[in-house]
């Protein structure tokens, strides 16, 4: 049963949903590895100027490439791909989403668990791969109480340590001291009820957290394996299915540090491209599944479907 507050809550998402023109069908794709049954689903879409990723690219070599991909320079609406990890008695969330209050297309999770029959409190984990708006916000209910209220959180130390600094606000820059203060709000009323684990460490049972810093301090990647299949929950490590395979190397104005990020989204597309792992992306476009292909010039998402 939903409580007050979580049907509130859902109906406020399904109205937004419906006067926007977002229909929630639940799972936009599903993946089974053994027992463990991965779902992906949507909380919307960002809409977002080009000059938040594109601006610290050079521009003579920027502007030819994306007519050559079909992404506009001016816009950018990135879907927003939630990961739902089902086995057992454990119902996960990879990232929370935005909630309905950071950009008007998004915040839809709820009704798209709805369609699965996934309710709030069927939640058991939930899992940051980092502490930004799009990933973190949808945390609290329209009480400012957290929305999932059965559910143990985790995320990496680095990160928490990060958000939870109070200098934070202060260094993070102008653009960005609301993600600071934001963040650090919500994850102050689930410090009680939150683990921490590092590079490596087994969050459960076949699911490992990979660092793959840049785009913010302590930004985690998860592998989640069975036998010799995986998958890859990228969180926003390759944060678009454009630019950010096609040249890598490139500094992306989305990118907290882009000299970090770019080395690590290198080193991760040349080793799931060899691998040919399984990914599934938060941003990228289709279904938010796919394979990693490299060529000559620059490497390519290949969806899933």
């Amino acid at each position: 049963m939903f409580r007050r507050r979580t049907f509130l809550k859902t109906g406020a998402a399904l109205a937004s949903s419906a006067a926007l023109g977002i229909s929630a069908t639940g799972a936009r794709a599903e993946i089974m590895l053994g027992e463990t049954r991965l779902d992906v689903v949507s909380d919307g879409a960002l809409l977002l100027p080009g000059s938040f990723i594109f601006d610290t690219m050079p521009q003579d070599e920027l502007l030819p490439l994306l007519a050559h991909l079909g992404q506009s320079a001016e816009t950018l609406t990135p879907p927003c791909n939630v990961t739902l990890l089902r086995r057992g008695d454990r119902t996960v969330l990879f990232d929370i989403g935005s909630g309905p209050g950071f950009s008007p297309n998004s915040g839809i999770l709820l009704s798209s668990l709805e369609a699965l029959g996934v309710a709030p409190d069927d939640v058991t984990d939930i899992v940051f791969t980092h502490a930004h708006p799009d990933h973190l916000w949808g945390l609290l209910d329209d009480f400012d109480d957290p929305l999932f209220a059965q559910a143990q959180y985790m995320i990496g130390k680095t990160e928490w340590d990060y958000w939870m600094d109070p200098e934070t606000v202060d260094t993070i820059g102008d653009a960005r001291a609301s993600f600071a203060v934001g963040a650090k709000r919500r994850l102050e009323l689930i410090e009680d009820q939150i683990a921490f684990f590092t590079d490596g460490e087994e969050i459960m049972q076949g699911v490992a957290a990979r660092a793959t810093v840049g785009h913010t301090p302590g930004h985690m990647a998860f592998e989640v394996r069975n036998g010799s299949e995986t998958v890859m929950i990228l969180g926003d490590s390759i944060g678009n299915d454009h630019v950010a395979f096609a040249r890598p190397q490139w500094r992306s104005g989305s990118d907290q540090d882009p000299d970090q990020a770019a080395t690590t989204r290198t080193a991760l597309l040349d080793q799931l491209a060899f691998e040919k792992t399984r990914i599934i992306g938060f941003h990228l476009g289709g279904d938010g599944t796919g394979y990693v292909e490299k060529g000559a010039d620059g490497y390519t998402f290949v969806p899933q479907s």
